[in-house]
């Protein structure tokens, strides 16, 4: 039987001096398992073992605010729910306009509309 991989290890061998966000991220999935951090945080397993062996080639901004919000404790204020994690405003972000609900009607224009903590909706018609 293989040994479970050592994620720590293969982000302090990758990163050196790894950011305290990729740390969590290798901690997290020595825990749990890669695919289920990967669920959690809305990204591929593949994502992860990229971002873990320092070479993904995406927004790793976007990683590290899905980590700070999942396993850091960072949180926002959102204009519609208050304080959120970072990773759920980032979700709520993604998500599309339904009309049959005032609260996700609510919380699509408030991304939309200018809200400091959007990120890939910034200039979007609402």
């Amino acid at each position: 039987m293989a040994a479970s991989p050592d994620f720590p290890a293969k982000a302090r061998a990758a990163w050196g001096d790894a950011p305290d966000w990729i740390v969590a991220l290798a901690e997290a999935c020595q825990r749990e398992t890669q695919s289920g951090v990967a669920r959690r945080l809305g990204v591929s397993g593949s994502q992860i073992s990229h971002v873990l062996a320092n070479n993904y080639a995406g927004r790793l901004d976007r990683i590290e605010q899905l980590v700070r919000g999942a396993y850091l404790g960072a949180t926002v204020d959102c204009p519609v729910l208050g304080e959120i994690s970072r990773d759920r405003c980032l979700d709520e972000q993604g998500r599309p306009f339904a009309a049959t609900s005032s609260l996700r009607a609510s919380l699509y224009r408030a991304c939309r509309g200018g809200c400091p903590h959007a990120t890939h909706c910034k200039g979007a018609a609402a």
